[in-house]
């Protein structure tokens, strides 16, 4: 989709996706297993499409060491066997928690897709007439499937019409266009933030970014790139010193991860910042290769698809750093001085449904600072109180010197039914009242509510934090648990366990190096110094704990607490 001049190319560029797809090669044929391929030799239909696609593309380059081994072709002709037999009579592959699954097999027919495309332009079609005719036909079994499969989760609309496009690319059928056109014709889910409704840095940079650009290339949809591009631009807002993409607020799996890497993001943003000229997208585009190639398969794969990713960079213009971000559809607030980041999140679901779900915003931790080497990689209010686990804040307010997060709680008692509700049988409705579920028509009982209201103010200071924990509520303990990423200790705290200590009274470091960050004062005698993720998580004896180093100050409600979080040398 471009007229740039692609005989001037970025050597550097090239040779080190080459020297990534030729590494990964090596592993395979030696027979290991790449990291970024899977962990199955033969086995899952995934798996086995992204070897192939591996070995043709290293067959393929030009500058590859392995360009015109045959038995790169060979190997390749091994895994497409596999493939085969892992089509069932559908037409879908067989293997994966999701049995039968349209979108799952998309994945596998997008890597194919492409793959049929590079053999078509390439010269040594005939070399590779074998593998060609067996990729068509399995691409033709799964068809009919593709076309009337559904999905269920947001990204797979996208990874499902980007698979129909490229079975479209190789035999062009107007029923495809149409289904794909069904799918565009819902409107991609993307926010006024630049965010996909699933908020994921994972599925943004495995999915729906690339899914959108190729179905904007072949099927000429020129305003899909600037969907990708207004992703990106917000992608650049949540990045990390340290190259990092924020996550806190996603509302799916990599929530509870501390941040995700950017260099997924690489070939998006070199592609947009050479088209578009974005000398910002070029210095991300640097920054995320900085970190290696993450699918050498899929790079070099886009490298020779798009010659015109291996046009120059436009000169690199480092984003502005503004001193506030905000992300209101997610509830998400980076606040940066030169001595420090906090993140401030209050954006859960968990209010709205009352349940941990994949799919919802469940992420307890509301803030996070970094003060050069020290990260604390989460703050959060554990309670005792119904079991109904940590604070988690749906709403943020901005005020003059800072932000409010606020939550209210509504666990009951319930009466008797009244007497025309009563049966003689005892055999009443099954109903979930939010942290229990019973034959006991809880819709249909008078009920005393206990409430517990918190509100926590942060107000930003040049060096980290001051935090105000109000809760209005019956006596009840709490504990606020400060989790710090590996690779420093505490100073002023006494230990309760595994890596985990307690601030019982003045202040506390955590010390990497010649950096400290300083907390407290603590509150004196409290709850338990431990964290309680909730009835959702206890009853299948499972957590959403951070791992680590972590410090606990401890209260009680109803009451007030003044604490502050500094960056110290």
């Amino acid at each position: 989709m471009s007229t740039l001049d692609t005989d001037v190319v970025d050597a550097a560029f090239v040779d080190a996706v080459t020297a990534a797809a030729d590494a990964a090669v090596d592993q395979l044929l030696a027979g290991d297993s790449p990291a970024s391929l899977g962990d199955a030799p033969l086995g899952p239909h995934r798996e086995s499409m992204r070897r192939a696609k591996l070995l043709v593309v290293a067959y393929l380059a030009p500058n590859s060491r392995r360009a015109g081994d045959r038995r790169l072709t060979d190997a390749a002709q091994e895994y497409a066997a596999a493939l085969e037999a892992m089509q069932s009579r559908t037409g879908l592959f067989l293997g994966g928690d999701n049995v039968e699954s349209p979108p799952d097999s998309g994945f596998t027919i997008n890597d194919l897709g492409d793959v049929l495309e590079l053999i078509a332009r390439s010269d040594a079609r005939s070399d590779l007439s074998r593998l060609d005719a067996l990729l068509r036909s399995i691409a033709d079994r799964a068809t009919p499937a593709m076309l009337a499969g559904g999905v269920h989760t947001p990204n797979h609309r996208w990874e499902l019409a980007a698979a129909l496009t490229r079975l479209h690319r190789v035999r062009p059928d107007e029923s495809l266009r149409a289904r794909i056109e069904q799918w565009l014709a819902e409107g991609v889910d993307i926010d006024g933030d630049g965010l996909y409704s699933e908020r994921s840095a994972n599925y943004a940079a495995h999915v729906s970014n690339p899914s959108l650009l190729v179905i904007a290339d072949a099927l000429q949809r020129p305003e899909l790139l600037d969907v990708v591009e207004l992703n990106l631009t917000a992608t650049l807002g949540l990045m990390h010193t340290d190259g990092s993409v924020e996550t806190v607020h996603s509302r799916r799996q990599d929530q509870q991860t501390t941040r995700f890497p950017l260099a997924p993001y690489a070939l998006h943003f070199r592609r947009l910042a050479i088209e578009r000229g974005r000398g910002d997208f070029a210095w991300a585009a640097r920054r995320a290769l900085a970190e290696g190639i993450a699918e050498p398969q899929t790079a070099l794969a886009e490298l020779l698809l798009h010659p015109v990713l291996s046009a120059p960079l436009p000169a690199e213009e480092p984003p502005p750093v503004p001193a506030r971000s905000t992300w209101g559809e997610s509830g998400l607030v980076i606040d940066r001085t030169p001595r420090r980041t906090l993140v401030v999140y209050g954006g859960s679901d968990y209010r709205a449904f009352r349940r941990v779900r994949s799919g919802l915003a469940n992420n307890p931790t509301f803030l996070r600072m970094t003060a050069g080497p020290v990260v604390l990689e989460g703050l959060r209010l554990s309670r005792e109180f119904f079991g109904l686990g940590p604070f988690r804040a749906d709403a943020m307010e901005h005020t003059a010197d800072g932000l409010v997060l606020r939550e209210e709680l509504t666990p009951a008692y319930y009466q008797p039914l009244p007497a025309e509700l009563r049966r003689a049988d005892g055999r009443y409705e099954l109903v979930d009242e939010g942290r229990f579920a019973a034959a006991m028509a809880f819709d249909r009982r008078p009920a005393d509510i206990v409430s517990l209201r918190t509100r926590i103010d942060v107000r930003p200071t040049d060096d980290g934090a001051e935090l105000v924990i109000a809760t209005e509520g019956p006596s009840s303990g709490w504990a606020l648990e400060l989790a710090f990423r590996e690779g420093g200790s505490f100073e002023g705290l006494e230990p309760v366990g595994d890596e985990a200590f307690v601030l019982s009274e003045g202040w506390g470091r955590y010390r990497v190096g010649n950096a400290a960050m300083e907390f407290g004062p603590g509150a004196g005698v409290g709850g338990r110094p431990r964290y309680s993720p909730g009835e959702d998580y206890d009853y299948v004896g499972g957590t959403d704990a951070l791992p680590g180093p972590r410090a606990y100050i401890t209260g009680r409600s109803p009451g007030t607490v003044h604490l502050r979080l500094r960056a110290v040398d």
